[in-house]
Protein backbone atom coordinates (compact mmCIF):
# COMPACT_ATOMS: atom_id res chain seq x y z
CA UNK A 1 0.00 0.00 0.00
CA UNK A 2 1.37 3.53 -0.99
CA UNK A 3 0.34 5.77 2.01
CA UNK A 4 0.84 9.75 0.55
CA UNK A 5 1.32 11.50 3.81
CA UNK A 6 1.47 15.28 4.20
CA UNK A 7 2.79 17.57 6.87
CA UNK A 8 6.03 15.51 7.28
CA UNK A 9 7.64 18.14 9.52
CA UNK A 10 4.94 18.95 11.86
CA UNK A 11 3.64 17.76 14.93
CA UNK A 12 1.65 14.68 13.71
CA UNK A 13 2.67 14.19 10.16
CA UNK A 14 6.60 13.90 11.70
CA UNK A 15 4.75 11.17 14.96
CA UNK A 16 2.87 9.08 11.69
CA UNK A 17 5.92 8.85 9.07
CA UNK A 18 7.49 5.86 11.18
CA UNK A 19 3.72 4.08 12.45
CA UNK A 20 2.57 4.33 9.01
CA UNK A 21 5.71 2.57 7.47
CA UNK A 22 5.11 -0.43 9.08
CA UNK A 23 1.87 -0.46 6.96
CA UNK A 24 2.90 0.40 3.67
CA UNK A 25 5.23 2.35 1.54
CA UNK A 26 5.51 5.94 2.85
CA UNK A 27 5.17 9.01 0.79
CA UNK A 28 6.44 11.83 2.02
CA UNK A 29 4.73 14.88 0.87
CA UNK A 30 6.42 18.13 1.46
CA UNK A 31 5.94 21.22 0.40
CA UNK A 32 8.30 20.30 -2.56
CA UNK A 33 5.56 17.43 -3.36
CA UNK A 34 1.97 19.43 -2.67
CA UNK A 35 2.17 22.77 -1.86
CA UNK A 36 -1.09 22.64 -0.14
CA UNK A 37 -1.19 26.84 -0.63
CA UNK A 38 -2.21 26.35 -4.28
CA UNK A 39 -4.93 23.89 -4.01
CA UNK A 40 -4.91 23.56 -8.46
CA UNK A 41 -1.95 21.93 -8.10
CA UNK A 42 -3.20 19.16 -5.80
CA UNK A 43 -4.67 16.81 -8.35
CA UNK A 44 -1.58 16.71 -10.81
CA UNK A 45 0.68 16.15 -7.44
CA UNK A 46 -1.63 13.04 -6.73
CA UNK A 47 -1.74 11.79 -9.87
CA UNK A 48 2.38 11.83 -10.14
CA UNK A 49 1.72 9.93 -6.27
CA UNK A 50 -0.33 7.39 -7.35
CA UNK A 51 -1.49 6.77 -3.58
CA UNK A 52 -3.26 3.71 -2.36
CA UNK A 53 -4.60 5.76 0.89
CA UNK A 54 -3.88 9.74 1.53
CA UNK A 55 -3.40 11.01 4.79
CA UNK A 56 -3.63 14.74 5.87
CA UNK A 57 -2.39 16.20 8.31
CA UNK A 58 -1.18 19.35 7.21
CA UNK A 59 -2.91 22.47 8.11
CA UNK A 60 -2.39 26.24 8.20
CA UNK A 61 -2.23 26.36 11.86
CA UNK A 62 -1.30 29.35 12.94
CA UNK A 63 -4.42 30.28 14.82
CA UNK A 64 -4.02 34.24 15.50
CA UNK A 65 -2.02 35.03 12.37
CA UNK A 66 -5.14 33.67 10.30
CA UNK A 67 -7.50 36.45 11.54
CA UNK A 68 -5.29 38.29 8.96
CA UNK A 69 -4.74 35.41 6.27
CA UNK A 70 -7.98 34.28 5.93
CA UNK A 71 -7.65 33.59 2.37
CA UNK A 72 -4.35 31.87 3.03
CA UNK A 73 -6.21 30.12 5.65
CA UNK A 74 -8.90 28.84 3.78
CA UNK A 75 -6.19 27.68 0.90
CA UNK A 76 -4.51 25.35 2.95
CA UNK A 77 -7.44 24.23 5.47
CA UNK A 78 -10.60 24.13 3.53
CA UNK A 79 -9.46 24.08 -0.91
CA UNK A 80 -6.83 21.74 -0.92
CA UNK A 81 -8.12 18.91 1.48
CA UNK A 82 -11.23 19.61 -0.89
CA UNK A 83 -8.88 19.14 -3.71
CA UNK A 84 -7.35 15.69 -2.33
CA UNK A 85 -10.43 14.14 -1.01
CA UNK A 86 -12.02 15.06 -4.64
CA UNK A 87 -9.05 13.07 -6.17
CA UNK A 88 -9.51 10.02 -3.74
CA UNK A 89 -13.35 9.98 -4.61
CA UNK A 90 -12.79 9.65 -8.16
CA UNK A 91 -9.80 7.22 -7.58
CA UNK A 92 -11.33 5.21 -5.39
CA UNK A 93 -8.74 5.98 -2.80
CA UNK A 94 -9.56 6.50 1.10
CA UNK A 95 -8.72 9.43 2.97
CA UNK A 96 -7.41 10.64 6.31
CA UNK A 97 -8.31 14.64 7.06
CA UNK A 98 -7.63 15.77 10.61
CA UNK A 99 -10.05 18.91 11.90
CA UNK A 100 -10.08 20.51 15.74
CA UNK A 101 -11.90 21.11 18.28
CA UNK A 102 -11.92 24.42 17.16
CA UNK A 103 -14.43 24.35 14.98
CA UNK A 104 -16.69 24.37 18.04
CA UNK A 105 -17.97 27.27 20.11
CA UNK A 106 -16.42 26.28 23.43
CA UNK A 107 -19.87 26.30 25.46
CA UNK A 108 -20.94 24.18 28.07
CA UNK A 109 -18.90 22.27 30.74
CA UNK A 110 -19.74 18.58 28.71
CA UNK A 111 -17.56 17.03 26.43
CA UNK A 112 -18.59 17.31 22.58
CA UNK A 113 -19.82 14.34 20.46
CA UNK A 114 -19.43 14.00 16.62
CA UNK A 115 -23.24 15.04 15.80
CA UNK A 116 -23.04 18.22 18.08
CA UNK A 117 -23.97 21.30 16.33
CA UNK A 118 -20.81 23.53 15.15
CA UNK A 119 -19.44 27.10 16.32
CA UNK A 120 -16.13 28.49 15.21
CA UNK A 121 -14.86 31.23 17.16
CA UNK A 122 -11.85 32.01 14.85
CA UNK A 123 -11.25 32.12 10.90
CA UNK A 124 -8.70 29.07 12.10
CA UNK A 125 -11.59 27.31 13.46
CA UNK A 126 -14.01 28.07 10.85
CA UNK A 127 -11.04 27.31 8.09
CA UNK A 128 -10.84 23.58 9.76
CA UNK A 129 -14.57 23.08 9.49
CA UNK A 130 -15.08 23.86 5.61
CA UNK A 131 -12.16 21.54 4.81
CA UNK A 132 -14.10 18.87 7.20
CA UNK A 133 -17.48 19.58 4.89
CA UNK A 134 -15.49 19.71 2.28
CA UNK A 135 -13.81 16.15 2.37
CA UNK A 136 -16.86 15.02 3.65
CA UNK A 137 -18.96 16.26 0.50
CA UNK A 138 -16.74 15.09 -1.83
CA UNK A 139 -18.04 11.57 -1.30
CA UNK A 140 -15.70 9.06 -1.33
CA UNK A 141 -14.40 6.85 1.45
CA UNK A 142 -13.12 9.26 4.48
CA UNK A 143 -12.18 9.97 7.79
CA UNK A 144 -12.11 12.73 9.57
CA UNK A 145 -10.07 12.84 12.76
CA UNK A 146 -11.10 15.58 15.12
CA UNK A 147 -8.42 16.24 18.54
CA UNK A 148 -7.09 18.89 20.59
CA UNK A 149 -4.25 20.71 22.22
CA UNK A 150 -1.69 18.78 19.71
CA UNK A 151 1.63 18.85 21.46
CA UNK A 152 5.03 16.61 20.95
CA UNK A 153 8.13 17.10 22.19
CA UNK A 154 9.67 18.71 19.01
CA UNK A 155 8.35 21.52 16.93
CA UNK A 156 6.11 24.50 18.19
CA UNK A 157 3.61 23.76 20.69
CA UNK A 158 2.50 24.60 24.14
CA UNK A 159 4.58 21.73 25.42
CA UNK A 160 7.66 23.62 23.90
CA UNK A 161 6.79 27.14 24.47
CA UNK A 162 5.88 26.81 28.68
CA UNK A 163 9.51 24.91 28.73
CA UNK A 164 11.41 27.88 27.01
CA UNK A 165 9.20 30.55 28.79
CA UNK A 166 10.19 28.25 32.62
CA UNK A 167 13.77 28.16 31.74
CA UNK A 168 14.05 31.92 30.85
CA UNK A 169 11.10 33.70 33.56
CA UNK A 170 10.87 33.85 37.09
CA UNK A 171 6.86 33.85 36.83
CA UNK A 172 4.49 32.35 34.02
CA UNK A 173 0.74 33.97 33.68
CA UNK A 174 -1.60 31.15 32.01
CA UNK A 175 -4.91 31.00 31.39
CA UNK A 176 -7.35 28.56 33.81
CA UNK A 177 -10.83 28.79 32.32
CA UNK A 178 -9.95 26.40 29.01
CA UNK A 179 -10.67 23.50 29.75
CA UNK A 180 -9.63 20.50 27.12
CA UNK A 181 -7.60 17.56 26.81
CA UNK A 182 -3.70 17.98 26.14
CA UNK A 183 -3.14 15.36 23.24
CA UNK A 184 -0.05 13.88 21.66
CA UNK A 185 1.66 13.72 18.12
CA UNK A 186 2.73 10.11 19.31
CA UNK A 187 -0.93 8.68 21.37
CA UNK A 188 -2.40 10.11 18.23
CA UNK A 189 -0.07 8.40 15.62
CA UNK A 190 -0.53 4.81 18.02
CA UNK A 191 -4.06 5.34 17.41
CA UNK A 192 -4.08 6.01 13.83
CA UNK A 193 -1.67 3.16 12.83
CA UNK A 194 -4.50 0.75 14.87
CA UNK A 195 -7.17 2.23 12.89
CA UNK A 196 -5.44 1.07 9.78
CA UNK A 197 -4.00 -2.28 10.76
CA UNK A 198 -5.80 -4.73 8.78
CA UNK A 199 -8.24 -4.87 6.07
CA UNK A 200 -11.92 -3.37 5.72
CA UNK A 201 -10.43 0.21 5.64
CA UNK A 202 -13.74 1.65 4.37
CA UNK A 203 -15.69 -0.09 6.49
CA UNK A 204 -14.22 0.96 9.83
CA UNK A 205 -14.33 4.79 8.51
CA UNK A 206 -18.28 3.69 7.28
CA UNK A 207 -18.66 2.65 11.24
CA UNK A 208 -17.29 5.83 12.37
CA UNK A 209 -19.86 7.90 9.72
CA UNK A 210 -16.72 9.56 8.43
CA UNK A 211 -16.10 10.98 11.54
CA UNK A 212 -14.44 10.62 14.87
CA UNK A 213 -13.10 12.23 18.18
CA UNK A 214 -9.42 11.38 19.18
CA UNK A 215 -7.67 13.21 22.15
CA UNK A 216 -5.84 11.90 25.10
CA UNK A 217 -7.97 11.16 28.27
CA UNK A 218 -8.96 13.18 30.84
CA UNK A 219 -8.87 17.03 30.96
CA UNK A 220 -6.92 20.08 32.15
CA UNK A 221 -7.14 23.80 31.80
CA UNK A 222 -4.11 25.56 30.19
CA UNK A 223 -2.88 25.99 33.13
CA UNK A 224 -2.69 22.73 34.82
CA UNK A 225 -1.01 21.38 31.31
CA UNK A 226 2.11 24.00 31.83
CA UNK A 227 1.99 22.99 36.17
CA UNK A 228 2.17 19.69 35.19
CA UNK A 229 4.88 20.40 32.40
CA UNK A 230 7.13 22.30 34.98
CA UNK A 231 6.41 19.66 37.75
CA UNK A 232 7.74 16.80 35.06
CA UNK A 233 10.53 19.22 34.42
CA UNK A 234 11.89 19.73 37.83
CA UNK A 235 11.25 15.49 38.80
CA UNK A 236 13.40 15.03 36.16
CA UNK A 237 16.36 17.66 37.55
CA UNK A 238 15.53 20.09 34.93
CA UNK A 239 17.19 23.80 36.40
CA UNK A 240 14.24 25.92 35.79
CA UNK A 241 13.88 29.51 36.73
CA UNK A 242 10.57 29.96 37.44
CA UNK A 243 8.79 30.31 40.37
CA UNK A 244 5.56 31.11 40.20
CA UNK A 245 2.94 29.77 37.69
CA UNK A 246 -0.07 32.29 38.31
CA UNK A 247 -3.67 31.24 37.26
CA UNK A 248 -5.05 33.98 34.66
CA UNK A 249 -8.59 34.54 33.14
CA UNK A 250 -8.51 34.78 29.30
CA UNK A 251 -9.58 38.16 29.15
CA UNK A 252 -6.49 38.96 30.85
CA UNK A 253 -4.21 37.30 28.00
CA UNK A 254 -6.05 38.58 25.16
CA UNK A 255 -5.39 37.18 21.49
CA UNK A 256 -6.27 38.00 18.19
CA UNK A 257 -8.15 35.03 17.65
CA UNK A 258 -10.68 33.40 20.10
CA UNK A 259 -10.20 30.56 21.93
CA UNK A 260 -13.07 28.23 22.62
CA UNK A 261 -13.41 27.85 26.80
CA UNK A 262 -14.90 23.98 26.49
CA UNK A 263 -12.51 21.84 24.22
CA UNK A 264 -13.66 18.38 26.11
CA UNK A 265 -14.05 15.96 23.11
CA UNK A 266 -15.89 12.80 23.89
CA UNK A 267 -13.98 9.67 22.92
CA UNK A 268 -17.48 7.27 22.87
CA UNK A 269 -17.71 6.75 19.49
CA UNK A 270 -14.12 5.63 18.94
CA UNK A 271 -14.13 3.61 21.61
CA UNK A 272 -17.38 1.80 20.52
CA UNK A 273 -16.15 2.11 16.84
CA UNK A 274 -12.80 1.28 17.06
CA UNK A 275 -12.64 -1.10 20.70
CA UNK A 276 -9.97 0.92 21.85
CA UNK A 277 -9.42 3.55 24.14
CA UNK A 278 -6.79 6.58 24.87
CA UNK A 279 -4.15 7.02 27.44
CA UNK A 280 -4.43 9.26 29.98
CA UNK A 281 -2.92 12.98 28.89
CA UNK A 282 -0.55 12.98 31.76
CA UNK A 283 0.95 9.22 30.76
CA UNK A 284 1.48 10.54 27.33
CA UNK A 285 3.30 13.86 28.37
CA UNK A 286 5.47 11.72 31.04
CA UNK A 287 6.76 9.83 27.64
CA UNK A 288 7.20 12.96 25.68
CA UNK A 289 9.37 14.12 28.70
CA UNK A 290 11.35 11.51 29.46
CA UNK A 291 12.23 11.32 25.73
CA UNK A 292 13.29 14.97 26.24
CA UNK A 293 15.21 13.75 29.05
CA UNK A 294 16.97 11.48 27.30
CA UNK A 295 17.85 13.89 24.33
CA UNK A 296 19.45 16.28 26.90
CA UNK A 297 21.55 13.19 28.47
CA UNK A 298 22.55 11.90 25.04
CA UNK A 299 23.92 15.82 23.94
CA UNK A 300 25.88 16.18 27.48
CA UNK A 301 26.69 13.00 27.17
Amino acid sequence: MRILLTGVNGQVGGALRAPLASLGTVIAADRALIDLSRPGDVPAALDKAAPDLIVNPAAYTAVDRAENESELAYKVNAEAPREMARWAASHGVPIVHFSTDCVFDGSGSRPWREDDCTGPLSVYGASKLAGEIAVRDAGGSHLVIRTSWVFASQGNNFLTAIIRLARERSELRIVADQIGAPTSARSIAEALRSILTGNGIEQKFKAAEGLVHLANAGETSRHGFACAIVDGLRKRGDRLAVDTITAIASGEFPTAATRPYNSRLSMARYETVFGASMPDWKDALDRELDDLTFDRHQTSG
